[in-house]
């Protein structure tokens, strides 16, 4: 019942900055907590960042001083401003949502990604 698209992703020279966007859109009744993950070739996907419908945010250790997660209830539209990026986050960034339909139930929803890639 939820389509996520990302979008920002791109090239970047190390140090530089990019704004990544997701935006969740369909027949949900409520969109909860949205999220994004990243997988670099050959490892694991990893949680970046989280946001629940409040605002409170999580950022992972090794990005936390960095990236900075937000999101917009009203368009249904979480950013990831990542700032001084390192050759180490060059993967694939995932929108991902957690939300409930008519019926009340939960269900996570994933996005095809976006490719980021920071040159040294």
């Amino acid at each position: 019942q939820v389509h996520l698209v990302e979008s920002g992703g791109g090239l970047v020279q190390a140090g530089g900055s990019l704004r990544l966007s997701c935006v969740a859109s369909g027949s949900t009744v409520s969109i909860d907590t949205m999220a994004w993950y990243r997988q670099a070739p050959g490892n694991q996907r990893e949680l970046v960042a989280r946001v629940i419908r409040r605002g409170s945010t999580t950022v992972a250790d090794s990005v936390k001083d960095r990236f900075t997660i937000s999101r917009d209830n009203a368009k249904n539209t979480m950013y990831l401003q990542m700032n001084s990026l390192k050759p180490e986050d060059t993967a694939v960034y995932y929108c991902n949502v957690l939300a409930r339909n008519s019926g009340g139930v939960s269900r996570a929803y994933w996005g095809q990604g976006t490719q980021v890639t920071v040159s040294s």
